[in-house]
């Protein structure tokens, strides 16, 4: 299994390394034709606007969004969370082309400025469940987004209670900083700035799922002519592993 990187700007290396401490080859991606290498795809986490112009300098976006229409997993950290979503709000004026495919309002700067950047415990309980470890996980936020609103197709994985506003009587509330939805995997934060790898296996394994149901699919019935007995019994190939 090989994992594209979107690397025109961003935290791509960090995703890379990530990926090695898994024992998983990650490739950076920069042209079109790369995507056709990969099974699954990382766009990072950066400035979601620049990243934006370079990818439309390079032509990326029809690439992209063929990408996210084949099924094959893909996941956004944070810049890439805003690249992902159907629709999007606190941009620069003009705004930004995204990818889509995630059913989900975004706000591009929810949590505020770079120096509003900041660390918190989030509780991560479908992670748990899946990957193990502690029953929270420690979300970098950095110049963040948060999900405004989900379609009902979007699992949402994990909440950050914002602080109650004591001034103007604002009560504390649950912002979205994590979603699914099919192929399509969304975090507000960024995990490869940690030394918390759980994101990263939970997003292999989703790869898994798709490389064995696409697998299962492409194994047909077959039956031989004058014959009653059906073959149906296939060896399953090994998914490769690289160092």
């Amino acid at each position: 299994m090989t994992v594209g990187v979107l690397a025109l700007q961003g935290s791509f290396n960090e995703h890379i390394a990530a990926l090695r401490r898994l024992g998983v080859q990650g490739i950076e991606i920069r042209k079109a034709e790369q995507l056709l290498t990969v099974s699954s795809l990382i766009i990072p986490g950066g400035e979601s606007t620049t990243m934006a112009k370079l990818a439309e300098y390079h032509n990326l976006f029809p690439a992209l969004r063929e990408f996210v229409k084949t099924g094959k997993p893909v996941w956004g950290t944070c810049a890439g969370l805003i690249f992902l979503a159907d629709r999007a709000v606190g941009q620069k004026e003009g705004g930004q082309e995204l990818v889509g495919g995630l059913d989900c309002t975004v706000h591009r700067n929810f949590f505020g400025s770079q120096i509003q950047s900041f660390e918190a415990d989030i509780s991560v309980p479908l992670l748990t469940s899946k990957e193990g470890g502690p029953e929270t996980y420690r979300g970098v936020f950095i110049r963040a987004p948060a999900v405004l609103d989900v379609g009902p197709d979007v699992q949402v994985l994990a909440h950050y209670p914002v602080p109650s506003n004591k001034e103007d009587a604002v009560p504390e509330t649950n912002v979205i900083v994590a979603v699914k939805q099919r192929n399509l995997l969304a975090t507000a934060f960024h995990p490869e700035l940690t030394a918390d790898t759980r994101w990263h296996s939970y997003f292999m394994k989703m790869g898994k799922e798709v490389e064995e149901g696409a697998s299962s699919s492409s194994s047909g019935t077959i039956v031989s002519v004058g014959e009653t007995s059906v073959g149906t019994e296939q060896a399953k190939p090994d998914i490769p592993i690289y160092q």
